[in-house]
């Protein structure tokens, strides 16, 4: 880890109005210009307890229900209904693999015409299910890719993260991605105080290792995220950020992307802005994809350290 003794703790005056900054400056917002990802939150269950998982999934942790074939489909159908050109449907978790309908939601997204981007840590739940995704991959081609999550190049500072025992199996499943000629990508963290080079040449040299074909120097083959931790003080984004940090908004995450969850215990999923936000209801715009429509102020550091200043992004492109 670098820089710990550093940290300044989150100023508490900032990222609690939506409109105004601790500053009283006007809040940046960010637009949907267009719905081109819908992720799904599968579920928060997984079979690791990672040491720093933004969403806290565990084999414990069902905060977060399995979503259903049904309610996937309902969204694919009011894709199709209100004709909003979505080209991919993401799912990340917990462990994707982990829910039960995860095959048959993912061979219906396939076969309707989308790009399907699953996040997942290629371990037993992902092997599992080994014929069927072959048959996935021959029936729909590159219309399916797998993200891996590889968080450092050596399985010390893997494992460091993701627990003992986690390192192996992740390679098996990354070796029966690329053998199998599956579009697999991997997701590394920037946790580690190395420049992003050194990172580069540490994966390089890894999928060398295991003749895993990846290009380490491809930034959507290897993505290098940043980190976020909620709790670190990080400036707030105003309207004037923009135009001082050379940043589009139109290039940040929630203008372009959804994501759909379904909280323990209640009756229907809803759709929130994005990714890194699963459980605050300050971004929980309701059920349907038209309500999800609206704009996202960018009222939590998340929305600063991860999108704006991190120019992280989860989707593919």
């Amino acid at each position: 880890m670098d820089g710990s003794g550093d940290i300044q703790p989150l100023d508490p005056a900032k990222f609690r109005d939506p409109d105004v900054t601790a500053a009283g400056e006007r809040r940046a917002r960010v637009g949907l210009t267009s719905l081109e990802t819908l992720w799904i939150n599968t579920g928060t269950l997984c079979n690791l307890a990672c040491e720093n998982c933004y969403i806290e999934s565990t084999p414990r942790n069902d905060r977060l229900s399995y979503i259903s074939y049904d309610e996937v489909i309902s969204y694919l159908d009011e894709i199709a209904v209100r004709n909003l050109g979505t080209r991919e449907i993401a799912f990340t978790g917990g462990e994707p693999f982990m829910n039960p309908d995860m095959i048959r939601i993912l061979e219906t997204v396939l076969a309707r015409g989308f790009r399907a981007l699953v996040l997942t840590n290629a371990m037993r739940p992902m092997r599992r299910h080994d014929d069927a995704l072959k048959k996935l991959r021959y029936w729909f081609d590159d219309r399916l890719i797998l993200r891996v999550s590889v968080d450092h190049y050596t399985q010390q500072q893997h494992e460091k993260e993701r627990g003992p025992r986690s390192w192996q199996p992740m390679i098996d499943g990354l070796k029966f991605l690329s053998q199998g000629n599956f579009v697999t990508h991997v997701a590394g963290r920037t946790m580690w105080g190395e420049d992003e080079a050194s990172m580069r040449a540490g994966f390089r040299t890894l999928f060398a290792q295991h003749d895993i074909r990846i290009d380490a120097d491809d930034p959507v083959a290897l993505t290098l995220f940043p980190e976020m931790d909620p709790a670190q003080d990080v400036p707030e984004i105003t309207e004037q950020c923009w135009s001082i940090l050379g940043v589009n908004p139109d290039d940040i995450m929630c203008a372009s992307s959804r994501m759909v969850v379904k909280r323990k215990g209640a009756n229907t999923p809803t759709v929130v802005a994005c990714t890194l936000l699963p459980y605050e209801d300050e971004f929980d715009f309701g059920p349907t994809l038209e309500a999800a429509s609206g704009d996202v102020a960018l009222n939590h550091p998340h929305c600063a350290k991860f999108c704006v200043l991190g120019g992280g992004a989860c989707s593919r492109e």
